[in-house]
């Protein structure tokens, strides 16, 4: 059982500030659409900094209508049985990858984004995994492949790029190995990596094509 790192305590007085919340999602506010909630899940071994943290991350299954193949944090729909978002979050990721509520400690919760695709407004839950264990898709509907990443990996500046779609919508991504984060989820990862205060200079000119497998075709949307 793993304390919570003070890196992590950090970043939750920080989401418990007034207004610090408010700037990672300031570009795209909620707009009262439908709820939804994910789940930004940390994990590491005690006393770990920044680098060493882990992170959930899901790959959407290519046949979905939205956002088909894209990577993203455990999540979905809150529904009338959900007493809060936080609930939600955690509902969803165990019915995704099989990760268990009784071994996660809530650390803050972000103001909601809205995804224009879809009329949602995603309400992010940060999150440390006390007890991590192995991780397997139980959705395989929903969710094609679960990955834990290294937070080090998504801060280094040779995998930070800014993702563009022919139309001219482009944000923050994240390469890493074969994944390619963009998106809300790159978006998100975007703002709270800021917040923390862990981002790294990296070069925002460098612009790069969302690859096809990573790209929802149907909509040929960021939002």
């Amino acid at each position: 059982m793993n304390a919570v790192p003070p890196v992590l305590t950090a970043l939750a007085a920080k989401l418990a500030e007034p207004g610090e919340g408010v700037r990672v999602v300031r570009g795209r506010p909620g707009r009262g659409g439908r709820r939804a909630a994910v789940l930004v899940l940390f994990s590491g071994p005690p006393g770990a900094d920044a680098d060493d943290l882990e992170l959930v991350i899901v790959e959407k299954s290519a046949h979905l209508r939205k956002h088909a193949g894209q990577c993203a944090f455990p999540g979905g729909g809150v529904e009338e049985t959900d007493a809060s978002s936080e609930e939600a979050a955690l509902r969803e990721a165990r019915e995704e990858v099989g990760i268990d509520a009784a071994t996660v400690d809530l650390l803050g919760v972000l103001p909601a984004a809205s995804v224009t695709a879809t009329g949602y407004d995603v309400t992010p839950v940060v999150a440390w995994w006390r007890e991590p264990q192995d991780l397997e898709v139980v959705d395989t509907v929903e969710i094609s492949a679960v990955h834990t990443l290294r937070v080090g990996d998504l801060l280094e500046p040779v995998n930070r790029a800014m993702w563009r779609l022919p139309m001219g919508h482009q944000g923050p991504a994240f390469i890493v190995g074969e994944l390619f984060i963009w998106g809300l989820t790159g978006y998100l990862l975007d703002g709270l990596l800021d917040l923390a205060g862990w981002t790294r200079p990296w070069d925002e000119r460098d612009l790069r094509l969302v690859p096809e497998r990573f790209l929802h075709r149907a909509g040929l949307t960021a939002r």
